[in-house]
Parts: structure tokens; sequence; C-alpha cells
């Protein structure tokens, strides 16, 4: 562009600007955990280091804010299941379709390791209201409702091990990838 011509893109509001760096910090901190630096997120985002984190304050609310976010939208897909007989495979397609999101399954895992009390506490809260979902939901109790939170912990360390891709020749790993995770979803993570 010349000196003369003017851009006929929108500048980006404020706000516009935060969601679109919080997008891109959910891409970034999934591949590079919590070592990704702002500076890192600036770069993929178009914008200055010092520009995120006036919009964050720091790297560490930036992460807990995007995290926040994955956890929050893990809780509300799940809420949003509507009654029925079918309840419970419904429950367990919505949350096989969310963690088909690579950067969505590594960044929940990652709050599962986390040290940071308050990364941990989102983790807690995350799986709490997973089983207290299904329970209510379902209705089958509290047995279940373990499984069922189990049972997406074991598909979200297979998918991010890429066991579907590499179990061939693992006796033991085909049969638990091919019992853990439904065909369709065996054939999307490969």
């Amino acid at each position: 562009m010349t000196a003369n011509e003017t851009s006929t893109a929108p500048r980006m509001t404020g706000d516009q600007r935060r969601e679109q760096i919080l997008a891109v910090a959910r891409h970034v901190f999934a591949e590079g955990g919590y070592a990704a630096s702002t500076d890192d997120i600036a770069r993929a985002a178009g914008v200055s280091q010092p520009y995120v984190v006036r919009l964050f304050g720091s790297k560490r609310e930036l992460y807990a804010e995007t995290y926040r976010r994955a956890a929050d939208e893990i809780v509300e897909t799940l809420r949003s299941v509507a009654p029925g007989p079918d309840v419970k495979d419904r429950m367990g397609d919505a949350y096989l379709r969310l963690i088909a999101d690579p950067d969505m399954r590594l960044l929940t895992m990652q709050g599962f390791m986390s040290s940071d009390a308050d990364i941990q506490a989102m983790a807690r809260h995350t799986l709490g209201e997973a089983f207290r979902l299904h329970e209510q939901k379902v209705g089958s109790g509290p047995e279940d409702a373990r499984n069922f939170v189990a049972h997406g912990m074991l598909i979200n360390a297979l998918l991010g091990t890429d066991a579907p891709a590499r179990a061939a020749g693992d006796p033991g790993l085909e049969a638990l990838v091919e019992c853990a995770i439904p065909a369709s979803q065996r054939q999307d993570a490969r």
C-alpha cells in the first residue's frame, strides 16, 4: 500500500482485538504450553508484545483467561445437551466433538497438569461439573457419572498420544483404542 492509499479493512475494536488475541493464545498455548511467551502470541496475532501485556496484564493472566474459556466451553457444551432418552450418548458425542479440536484437547490436558493453583481449581471444577451434569441429566447414579468422566480422560490421553494412528502392531493398545474411541472418532483422529 502506498502512502496515498488507505486501507479498506475496518479497524478492529478493542474487544474484537482482545477476542482475536485470546483465539491465537489458545492455539499458541495448546502447542507450547505455559512456556509459550507473550511475544509468541503477539507475533501470531500481528500485534506488539506490550499491547498483549497491556490488554491482559501478564502471561499468567492471559493463560488463565484462555484456560477458563476452554473449561467454560466444556461445561456449557455438556450443560446444553437436551434431556431425552439418549442423553448419555449425546453428552459423550458432544464431548468427543470438543476434544476433536487438538487445541481444546491439549489445553485441557495442560490444565490437569498445571502447578498453578487457579488453573488447578478450574480443572477440578470442570471435572466436578462434568460429573454433576452427567449424574443430573442421565440419572443413572454416581458410578456411571464417574465412568463418563474417566472415559473422557482416557480418550483425551489416547488422542493426545496419537494412539488411534499408532496402535497397529500393539495388540493391547489396538484393543483399548477400539474399546474406548468410537470408530467415527478414530477415523477423524488419523
